[in-house]
């Protein structure tokens, strides 16, 4: 069977094309739903979506008539993507996001109906002061930690990480259930500290090219005693008045940023983790190796620590929509 599965975030659509379970190829396009949001309309999102269909079949050498299952996930199900279904609250369970599922035509961009699915909110309700920092919600990463659980063939609670723009903890329970998430804005935040700000320049080649497991570790000890906005401009005092490399500085504003993650992991309320909870740490391999050392380094955290592999990581938002609709009763 082929099957096509499409993963819309905020800047980017990936397009693959799966035959029988395996990827034949991928297309991809930076359009998402922050341009419906710049527009007011879904127009763009629609072209780019259908553009990046069009790419990944003509490389698949595939018609679209061949083409037995289309599957969606990510932003494109919030109110400024293509078909807008309320998130489902945690605690979720891969059934649960079956029976959530939706199909819906979009004739712009395919001539089938789509069956799109949903993503999960923490539960939470009558939100406000009070308790707004146990709310969370994400579109995406649900089918990615059902795709981990599924490879990893995980039986324990668990902690996903899910390193990007907005990194993204999300909690498994032993039943492979979502029961909560977590998000910060750590991504975004190293990219604005390290460009927009007056660390630029000290920190020439930006992001760190390779970790400082010294440096990495003492930005976040500086964050957690001092406070984030200290702890970064401490990166200057070290280029003006030390004898660190520009590397050497990144690790530190890195360690920084991702030792208040750790911070969130101990104190927020959206997620209930335990010291011996497990860790899965996926993202890009300098990302990863951050985290790792990062948990390792700190004797709160007592559960194992995996760090995934390029190849386990592959493919994880196509693999989790399939391993839905699986579920739901449209794939074998």
């Amino acid at each position: 069977m082929n099957i096509l599965t499409i993963d819309t975030g905020t800047t980017n659509t990936r397009v693959t094309v799966w035959t029988d379970g395996e990827v034949v190829a991928q297309a991809a396009r930076q359009v998402g739903v922050r341009d419906t949001a710049i527009t007011g309309n879904t127009k763009k999102l629609e072209d780019g979506v259908r553009e990046t269909i069009a790419e990944a079949l003509a490389s698949a050498q595939i018609e679209r008539n061949d083409i037995g299952l289309a599957v969606a996930s990510g932003m494109i199900t919030s109110n400024v993507g293509l078909c807008e279904i309320p998130h489902v609250p945690a605690a979720a369970g891969i059934d649960d996001m079956a029976k959530a599922m939706r199909e819906h035509r979009v004739e712009n961009v395919w001539h089938a109906p789509i069956w799109f699915v949903p993503g999960v909110r923490n539960a939470v309700e009558h939100i406000g002061l009070h308790n707004c920092e146990a709310m969370d919600m994400m579109r995406g990463e649900e089918v990615e930690s059902f795709a981990l659980a599924e490879r990893l063939d995980l039986n324990e609670p668990t902690v996903v990480v899910l390193p990007g723009s907005h990194s993204k903890f999300v909690s498994i329970d032993k039943d492979r259930r979502i029961d909560g998430c977590v998000t910060t804005l750590a991504g975004e935040l190293l990219h604005v500290i390290s460009h927009d700000t007056i660390l630029a320049g000290s920190l020439k080649e930006g992001f760190a090219k390779r970790i400082d497991p010294e440096m990495l570790l003492a930005g976040a000890a500086s964050a957690n005693k001092i406070g984030l906005g200290r702890a970064c401009f401490s990166v200057r005092i070290l280029d003006q008045f030390a004898v660190y490399d520009a590397n050497a500085r990144a690790n530190f504003l890195l360690g920084a940023v991702l030792g208040s993650d750790l911070l969130t992991l101990k104190n927020s309320s959206a997620i209930r983790m335990s010291p011996g909870t497990r860790f899965v740490v996926s993202g890009k391999p300098i990302l990863r190796e951050a985290i790792a050392r990062l948990v390792e380094g700190d004797d709160f955290f007592s559960g194992t620590v995996t760090v995934l592999g390029d190849d386990e990581q592959r493919d994880l938002a196509g693999y989790g929509a399939i391993a839905v609709a699986r579920r739901r009763g449209l794939v074998d």
